[in-house]
């Protein structure tokens, strides 16, 4: 949930509906950090709500836990991946509304939505200010975005082995994510930015739960060889810890509401 580096900003999110639609069938399996990010979020989340959004659903394992914690409310997957869409609705069924669409211009109604639950989807949009300002239309007054999304320094160690900053996701620092909730008139009632780090047993592992998540590093215009590679391990194993090869991710966990 995340290197992957465009060269055209118009086949942007083309690219990354690909990228994540064939990693859908080994999306699940291989998401264990993501889960464990997304529960911090999760256990934010209000006693009740009436209609609510999964933005950047996947493969719908929380909209499915949305919709069994708020059993008499109507809950929305939203997903720019159709081979996430086709997971999700094929695993959980159409009791829950599937919709593909984008996180800047999303296919709702003004105030349709008095929750919006988003576990690291934005980082993806390339436009964080339109993400905001959609949110703030389509939420009713008093309705709550929580969200999770990923800071500068992500997958750094990952940088560090290839050494190939352009590896890193290129993600807007908090001060710019808190200007772009303020222009659109969201309030921030919490934030918490912390560093979860995730071990692996060796650099294959490593490498297998990024691209298994849909992010995959960038290609250089030839292959790499032996010799690269092996360079990567020898400078990986350099951050070895006890627990294994290290892998952060720099998250800000964020508790939107627009105001009654």
């Amino acid at each position: 949930m995340n290197v992957l580096t465009l060269n055209s900003e118009a086949n942007w999110q083309a690219r990354v509906a690909h990228a994540f639609s064939r990693a859908a069938p080994s999306y699940d399996a291989l998401a264990s950090a993501q889960r464990q990010i997304g529960q911090r979020l999760w256990d934010s989340l209000p006693n009740s709500a009436y209609k609510i959004l999964d933005l950047g659903c996947g493969t719908g394992y929380w909209t499915q836990r949305l919709a069994e914690r708020y059993p008499r409310t109507q809950v929305y997957g939203l997903d720019l991946a159709p081979g996430m869409l086709s997971r999700a609705r094929q695993r959980y069924g159409d009791h829950i509304h599937w919709q593909q669409g984008d996180a800047a211009a999303l296919p709702f109604g003004a105030h349709d939505f008095d929750l919006v639950f988003s576990n690291l989807a934005v980082q993806w949009c390339r436009d964080l200010g339109a993400v905001m300002h959609q949110l703030y239309r389509i939420l009713t007054p008093g309705g709550q975005a929580h969200i999770t999304t990923l800071l500068p320094g992500t997958l750094e160690e990952i940088a560090f082995a290839w050494q190939r900053p352009e590896a890193l996701l290129q993600t807007p620092n908090r001060a710019s994510v808190e200007r772009a909730i303020g222009k659109s008139g969201l309030t921030i009632n919490q934030q918490t930015a912390i560093v979860e780090r995730f071990y692996y047993t060796d650099l294959q592992a490593v490498m297998a739960s990024i691209k298994g998540v849909g992010a995959q590093l960038p290609r250089p215009n030839t292959s790499l060889t032996r010799a690269d590679i092996a360079a990567a391990k020898a400078r990986f194993e350099q951050l070895r810890q006890p627990e294994g090869l290290p892998v952060s991710y720099h998250c800000l966990t964020l508790q939107l509401e627009k105001s009654p």
